[in-house]
């Protein structure tokens, strides 16, 4: 059984089903209004967890209603729990999601508790972190965090996975070369290199720019197209399995998760496990919402 980490944010999303995104100052009502969990390092975590992997997080919330309805639902999945710490001050993090009749969404996000995660916090996690086969975190939470996981990490040959959401027009250099794989959609990687991701040639300029930065190997995802990959030194394209979408929500979280679950340390599997977690995500999508949208292994595997 793998043994994964994962670094980052707790967001109870509140989902407003609406035909299409509002024009600046219209007034539009919503067809319906939801609550669940999310955030993309909680995702990442349950998805991780329900692929089968041992899965610990590390996290923050607040002392609110918000965080006993999050715990209660990592508890549930069975995903450990030791290192998600209570904020006095902060929020529990929100996120606010335009769900429209297309499936697409647009997301705001009120950070709260996961911006007070600090390099303290990373230390105390540190045995957990170095008794992994994968660490994984995002920018839902502080760089500065992120980064001194990261080299804990590889002190202890631990795989890194970085998703780089939301999109971020600088990273440290230090945290891209600590990191054994970024996985960006096409605008993040956009954003990273400048390189409009349009097509497979523009993916692999894309890929070897991040490669000149320190990044050893690269996967853009292509939404319902499926995902490129550049890894020891090969390029290849898995597609993605046509579903009908409902809710795009959670599915690169779904990706990623699964992935780190099948993921060899040498990579040598990689497009078996980008098979399998794009099944993964072929399943999230055709759900509304989050962690409840979010595939058991059971379900993956028929």
């Amino acid at each position: 059984m793998k043994k994964i980490v994962v670094l980052g944010s707790i967001n109870v999303d509140i989902i407003l089903n609406i035909a299409r995104l509002p024009l600046p100052g219209e007034t539009m009502a919503m067809h319906d209004r939801s609550t669940a969990g999310g955030g993309k390092g909680a995702n990442q975590a349950i998805a991780a967890v329900r692929a089968g992997a041992e899965t610990s997080f590390i996290a923050k919330i607040g002392q609110d209603r918000s965080a006993d309805f999050m715990l209660d639902t990592f508890k549930f999945d069975g995903l450990n729990i030791d290192h998600v710490t209570q904020d006095d001050k902060a929020g529990t993090g929100q996120a606010y999601i335009l769900l429209d009749d297309n499936g697409q969404n647009s997301i705001l996000i009120y950070g709260g508790a996961n911006q007070t995660i600090t390099t303290e916090d990373i230390r105390n996690a540190k045995d957990a972190i170095a008794d992994a086969d994968c660490l994984i975190t995002e920018f839902e939470t502080p760089l500065e965090a992120s980064t001194e996981a990261f080299r804990i990490a590889k002190e202890n040959n631990v795989l890194t996975i970085l998703n780089p959401a939301p999109a971020k027009t600088y990273i440290p250099d230090e945290l891209l070369k600590l990191t054994d794989i970024i996985v960006p959609n096409e605008t993040e990687a956009e954003a990273i290199t400048g390189v409009k991701v349009t097509d497979q040639p523009s993916m692999v300029e894309a890929a070897n720019k991040m490669h000149t930065m320190g990044v050893k190997n690269v996967i853009i995802t292509v939404g319902a197209n499926g995902a490129f990959y550049s890894v020891n030194g090969k390029n290849g394209f898995v597609n993605a399995y046509k579903v009908n979408t409902v809710d795009t929500t959670a599915a690169g979280d779904t990706f990623i998760g699964y992935l780190a679950s099948k993921l060899n340390q040498d990579l040598d599997n990689i497009e078996e496990a980008m098979k399998f977690a794009s099944k993964a995500s072929s399943i999230t999508v055709q759900t509304q919402g989050a962690q409840n949208s979010i595939p058991h292994l059971r379900d993956v595997e028929i």
